[in-house]
């Protein structure tokens, strides 16, 4: 796993500070609010939390 359980739930979105998901293939953690919805990625098994990294899925 790319990302540890552990880690996953005290990671939350930069922007507005909501718990994220990861996607089945590992490779995006998804922030959960809808007014939100920013995609982080996960490169060489470590989440990048930058807003400016970060895409836009509804």
């Amino acid at each position: 796993m790319a990302v540890s359980p552990e880690l996953l739930e005290i990671l939350r979105c930069p922007k507005c500070k909501s718990e994220l998901e990861i996607n089945a293939e590992e490779t995006r953690l998804k922030c959960l609010n809808p007014e939100c919805s920013l995609v982080y990625p996960i490169r060489d098994n470590i989440p990048v939390m930058l807003v400016d990294e970060a895409t836009v899925e509804k």
